[in-house]
């Protein structure tokens, strides 16, 4: 019994030192991905700064524009683009058909662009909005009470964050840029591994 006691004390200790070598690992890999990426950036571009490692972030639900409950843990398996606005937000409404147009050329099963407003946003005016930006290929997704804007740290509007396919934030972006740009668009390429 003794022996089980001790093995058992000792897969409990190795287990974590076993798992942080392989978060450790996986984060390396992307290293070089993450490089490229940022080697692409140019113009407005140049406000998204990379970290020097992933952040990892809880997965706080937040709604679709009918009120079904979602959270960043729904979009894993894929490298997201994950942008908060509000209707008031002027910078927003510039940036908006910018990010739709990205999504339109890459969304797909290991990219999406996935939209987030937060605060108090009247949903009529949210389909307002998108209607007189002309976006047709993001969704209206919700958080009412700031819950995830919070959880990351969001402090103004637009914030911008890359998150890598396991959910993780990998880059920031505070205020708007050209998301449709050759070199928003070179970047993406560079994440998904694709050739320029």
């Amino acid at each position: 019994m003794s022996f089980l006691r001790s093995f058992s004390a000792a897969l409990l200790v190795s287990a974590p030192l076993y798992l942080g070598a392989g978060a450790i690992a996986n984060a390396s890999d992307v290293t070089p991905v993450l490089a490229a990426a940022e080697a692409e950036l140019e113009g407005s571009m140049k406000k998204l700064l990379f970290h020097d490692k992933p952040k990892a972030h809880a997965f706080v639900r937040f709604t679709d524009f009918d009120g079904n409950p979602l959270s960043m843990a729904d979009y894993q398996g894929k490298w997201v683009i994950l942008n908060f606005w509000a209707t008031w937000c002027a910078p927003c409404r510039e940036e908006m058909p910018l990010l739709d147009a990205l999504q339109a050329e890459f969304g797909g099963d290991t990219f999406e662009v996935v939209t987030l407003a937060t605060g108090r946003n009247n949903p009529a005016g949210m389909i307002r909005f998108f209607d007189k930006a002309g976006v047709t290929n993001l969704p209206m997704h919700r958080d009412p009470k700031q819950k995830v804007a919070q959880s990351m740290g969001v402090m103004g509007l637009p914030t911008t964050l890359v998150l890598d396919p396991q959910g993780q934030e990998v880059a920031r972006m505070q205020g708007e840029a050209d998301w449709a740009s050759d070199s928003a668009k070179a970047m993406v390429r560079a994440l998904l591994g694709a050739k320029s």
